[in-house]
């Protein structure tokens, strides 16, 4: 998290992580697509000549918070390439939280797990520990032949201690839920280090039902 106290502004860093492929671009650009002109700003992208990202997607989206501060989210994408890992390990630097965006098909779960334990091994490379920073985690792909069952994921949910969101990020179902549940848990999280409501009058629970309202969703984060 970065504080500009002249321009009175947060700005909170959010990555998608995941193997190639997965959907981490195409979550970015629905979110881009479903949210308010007025609260998402420019989509930039790089890509090579196959369309894999090569670099970073940022995302910034702002959202004005109480006595005049702004809450900026900027929300970038890692290479899921693995000769990029330099790349991955340098855009995970300072996050905040981080949205793993797995294949739901059922081939493709040897590379959500190379994917998920890179992803660990480059939050340690950063000094961020795995064990408490803000982590959600989405299946995509869901309306593909050969993926997991609803209910497998959901014993997977009741497993492990993040929460797991179902998506098809090409038709914009499930990314703005995954983008919410994040945003709940990263802000909390920086609520308990930084005292964010003593120190600048920014309720955690005054300011995110703002933002799930802003995005559409009447207060709630569909799970």
């Amino acid at each position: 998290m970065q504080i500009d106290f002249k321009a009175r502004e947060i700005t909170v860093k959010l990555v998608y992580y995941g193997p190639a492929l997965s959907g981490k671009t195409t979550n970015l650009q629905a979110i881009h697509k479903l949210v308010a002109a007025d609260t998402a700003g420019r989509l930039m992208t790089l890509e090579t000549r196959d369309d894999r990202t090569l670099f970073f997607d940022l995302l910034p989206l702002t959202f004005a918070g109480s006595g005049g501060i702004q809450v900026r989210f900027k929300l970038f994408t890692v290479p899921g390439q693995v000769i990029h890992n330099a790349t991955r390990r340098l855009v995970l630097q300072g996050a905040d939280g981080t949205a793993f965006i797995a294949d739901s098909q059922i081939a493709e779960t040897r590379a959500n797990q190379q994917a998920f334990l890179n992803m660990q091994e480059n939050l340690k490379e950063n000094a961020i520990d795995p064990v408490t920073h803000p982590l959600v985690i989405q299946f995509n792909k869901r309306d593909l032949p050969g993926v997991r069952t609803d209910e497998e994921l959901d014993r997977l949910a009741q497993k492990g201690r993040e929460p797991v969101y179902k998506a098809v990020a090409l038709r914009g179902t499930g990314v703005i839920e995954t983008f919410l549940g994040l945003t709940d848990l990263t802000w909390r999280h920086l609520e308990a280090k930084h005292q964010l409501k003593e120190k600048f009058g920014l309720d955690p629970d005054v300011f995110l039902a703002d933002v799930r309202e802003r995005l559409g969703l009447c207060g709630e984060a569909a799970q």
